[in-house]
């Protein structure tokens, strides 16, 4: 009775983890007791000892088993420690041999670092290969996350929330997958953990719903508006015979209008879903109709069957929405029908939540031109603009602000400049990917310089872009890979980086469409049961257990204090500059790459803007390195956690090393089948690198040229010089050759594909960039943590949370100013 009551209570307790499981049958199955300073901790680091929810080809961390009789009724004394943050392992008066009970293991290890939790969810309507994925985050103890203030961030409009008001609680919430509420991290040119993983969801294409046969009524326009401007005082779902006579005499047919009427609410949102279900309205999933005001901007009488088009689908698509969101429901009968509505039918919702929130009839015409709308949100937009104007230093900035204000003077704003003025002023803008190229072409629209008649074709259909104005500055969307590298000098609002460093290589204005490829299979994919197990493979205390021995855990930081050579200032002021951006023609027709989202079909033949291959060129300690921006990477911004630094468990294991020497690493983990050995090279006298390896991004020789004109030293995914800092067991060769060994006898040929390199870009902006660089190279995302908020441990963490294998370091604390900015 009492063990069964002591497995119930610890049961209960170990609830708080994010890994329940039977640990007394562990502790059986273990046939001793051994710590992680023991020899054989790499090999039992790969032995499978739980059972597990789920199976995947990642690991998970181990621990290695524990005897059964070893600390059972054993009691040991509670060390009340300064909750003030750690800056020693073993804390003091704690020797290194002590084991912790789960409640002092919590206290001490996993007070304010934040969890890790994957979700999948299936989507409606679709076979069971078909599905959503999400990741949320808890246990930081504040109200800090990595998300950016939609706000501050000028990407309000970018996202819509399916039901009530406000802004999404969580990102399976919101009209837009991925949802935008989730998308932008904190720092320039990042996104958040929630984006990253749901990236790899597989949502089914969309398709056209099959005709119902269901047919509206005939409604002339100025009926269309008459009754517009009705529901703006509301549904009329308090009177049961008003709303059946506004329905089904102004609107539709009632087919069992003698036998059972359709008074209810819920066969009144069937018959319009039926309704709405017609393959001949507009298709607002497709992207090229996204910009909906494109449909409704010319109001001339040759485009008078599309204008009348487009408000009669409006009409019934508000009266849905209204339906739906009608208080007669409950919060629970809303959310699952919402979910169950296909998604050409969420768009026309999401359209009729826009029009109700930000437009209203003023006057009611016959006629297209005869109709007046009132925009409720232009004031707002008008000071959203300026400010962006502001904000990217924009080379006519004067001259811009000045048409802007004649502009809102005449009134002028929403039906004389062009469709994307239009939505952008008036606020009828569709979630998703539009709203940057809204506000941008508004921008270049009403800046009188003739020289924006170049910079007229950006599209959302094409978001891997940029463009230099003036010779002065380059804009570049946030989507592209040159905006992801480039941000960490830039600014990020709306979607848009900038302002950004010009380029002779295109001329005063002119728009570029970046040419990105998909990262290596193998270097990252985010997989369904990664998500599922990603609580267990990041918890900050390791496997479960029933005591967790404190030498198993260590205080890890930047290596930057013990390096002796590492003189901070002068590194990071000297070492590293960004000497150009370079534009290389490419050419889009070469089959043989897979290119992400553009240059392929239709993209070959139109004669729109012309398509370049990105570099950058970097003068490090005297030597110019090109580094080709080939991949469409991601950066993650760390979740920031409190009370840190937090103690890391043995088995996330990780490799440092500084920013002005991640050049010199090649093929790291293997992604390119190069063996993917640790940061150990054969090395010559000099520091150099013996022998090249002949695997590499594509575009680069098989002598390794590709980072450079010259030889620069690239081994097989080695360092040629020193300043290097490993986790427990990696043989670090320094430049003169000798060898040094840290913590176990875990060498590289350990072969861990998993273990995180650690990029040490403090200081200049430049150095981040070229650690973004060096990731764009090589295919590699990356987590990027500002260490004054995210400790080292927890920015690891979330590497194998994610399932990446990179993170970049960087200190806000610290900034050094850039003397050549």
């Amino acid at each position: 009775m009492a063990e069964s009551k002591r497995k119930s209570l610890w049961n209960l307790i170990r609830a708080k983890s994010t890994a329940i499981r039977n640990f007394k049958d562990v502790a059986k199955e273990a046939n001793h007791r051994r710590t992680a300073s023991d020899g054989d901790a790499g090999t039992l680091r790969r032995r499978s000892d739980l059972p597990v929810e789920f199976t995947s080809d990642r690991r998970r961390p181990r621990r290695p088993g524990a005897k059964g009789s070893k600390g059972k009724g054993r009691d040991y004394e509670i060390h009340r420690h300064d909750p003030g943050p750690l800056t020693d392992w073993p804390p003091s008066g704690m020797s290194s041999e002590e084991e912790l009970s789960l409640g002092q293991a919590m206290q001490l290890i996993s007070r304010g670092a934040p969890a890790f939790r994957g979700h999948k969810r299936p989507v409606p309507h679709a076979p069971d290969h078909y599905y959503t994925l999400y990741a949320t985050v808890a246990g930081n103890h504040t109200d800090d996350t990595d998300a950016a203030n939609l706000h501050d961030a000028m990407t309000q409009l970018m996202t819509l929330r399916k039901e009530g008001s406000g802004y999404a609680n969580y990102p399976w919430e919101t009209f837009e997958q991925p949802s935008y509420a989730f998308c932008f991290g904190k720092r320039a040119g990042t996104i958040t953990l929630n984006h990253w993983v749901s990236l790899a969801s597989v949502i089914p294409p969309s398709i056209p719903l099959r005709d119902s046969g269901v047919a509206p009524r005939e409604v002339s326009l100025d009926r269309i508006f008459e009754r517009l401007q009705e529901l703006e005082r509301g549904l009329e779902d308090d009177d049961e015979d008003l709303m059946y006579k506004n329905l089904y005499r102004r609107l539709l047919r009632d087919p069992d209008k003698y036998l059972s009427p359709h008074r209810t609410l819920d066969k009144q949102i069937t018959d319009l879903i039926m309704v709405l279900s017609r393959p001949d309205w507009i298709d607002f999933t497709l992207p090229k109709n996204q910009v909906a005001t494109k449909f409704i901007y010319d109001n001339s009488d040759k485009n008078a069957t599309t204008y009348h088009k487009f408000f009669h689908q409006l009409l019934l698509s508000v009266e849905l929405d209204l339906r739906i969101n009608s208080g007669l429901h409950l919060a629970e009968a809303k959310e699952k029908l919402v979910a169950q509505i296909p998604p050409s039918i969420q768009w026309n919702l999401a359209l009729a939540r826009r029009w109700r929130e930000n437009i209203r009839v003023d006057r009611i015409g016959e006629h297209p031109d005869q109709i007046r709308l009132r925009f409720k949100l232009q004031k707002r937009q008008v000071r959203m603009l300026k400010r962006f104007i502001q904000m990217m230093k924009w080379p006519n900035l004067s001259e811009t602000i000045d048409c802007l204000k004649q502009h809102e003077a005449q009134g002028t704003l929403t039906g004389h400049i062009s469709s994307h003025a239009m939505a952008f002023f008036s606020g009828l803008i569709l979630p998703g990917t539009t709203f940057p190229f809204l506000i941008m072409n508004s921008l270049v629209d009403i800046d009188p310089d003739r020289a924006t008649d170049d910079l007229a074709l950006l599209t959302h259909i094409h978001p891997h872009c940029g463009f230099q104005y003036r010779g002065s500055y380059t804009y570049w969307t946030a989507a592209s890979i040159v905006g992801k590298v480039l941000a960490p000098t830039c600014l990020s609002v709306a979607g848009w980086v900038g302002p950004a460093r010009p380029t002779v290589h295109l001329d005063r204005a002119q728009i570029a469409r970046i040419r990105q490829r998909k990262p290596p299979a193998r270097s990252q994919a985010v997989t369904p049961e990664d998500v599922k197990t990603m609580a267990e493979r990041s918890d900050p205390l390791g496997p479960p257990a029933e005591v967790f021995p404190v030498k198993e855990y260590e205080l890890v930081a930047p290596k930057m204090d013990e390096d002796e050579d590492y003189d901070y200032d002068g590194y990071l002021t000297d070492l590293v500059r960004i000497e150009m951006l370079h534009l290389r023609p490419s050419n889009t027709n070469d089959s043989k790459h897979s290119i992400t989202s553009g240059a392929t079909g239709a993209a070959n033949n139109d004669h729109g803007p012309k398509w370049f291959d990105a570099s950058i060129h970097f003068a490090i300690d005297g030597n110019s390195w090109p580094l080709r921006l080939t991949f469409d990477v991601s950066f993650v911004h760390a979740w920031p956690c409190s009370d840190g630094p937090h103690p890391l468990f043995f088995d996330y294991v990780y490799e440092s090393v500084r920013a002005d020497k991640l050049v010199h690493v090649r093929d790291w983990n293997g992604v390119y089948g190069g063996g993917g050995g640790g940061i150990n090279s054969s090395l010559d006298g000099s520091g150099m690198m013996r022998g090249l390896g002949s695997h590499g991004p594509s575009g680069l020789g098989s002598n390794g040229t590709g980072l450079g004109g010259h030889n620069n030293g690239l081994g097989s995914n080695g360092l040629s010089v020193g300043g290097v800092g490993s986790k427990k067991g990696s043989n670090i060769l320094s430049a003169g050759g000798n060898t040094t060994a840290t913590g176990t006898a875990n060498t590289t040929s350990d072969q861990d594909n998993e273990r995180v390199l650690v990029v040490e870009a403090f200081g200049v902006p430049d150095n981040e960039v070229l650690a973004r660089a060096w990731c764009a190279h090589w295919g590699l995302s990356a987590v990027v943590a500002d260490i004054s908020k995210t400790c080292m441990a927890c920015a690891i963490r979330e590497a194998y949370a994610a399932a990446l294998t990179v993170v970049i370091l960087v200190d806000d604390g610290q900034k050094v100013e850039n003397k050549d900015e």
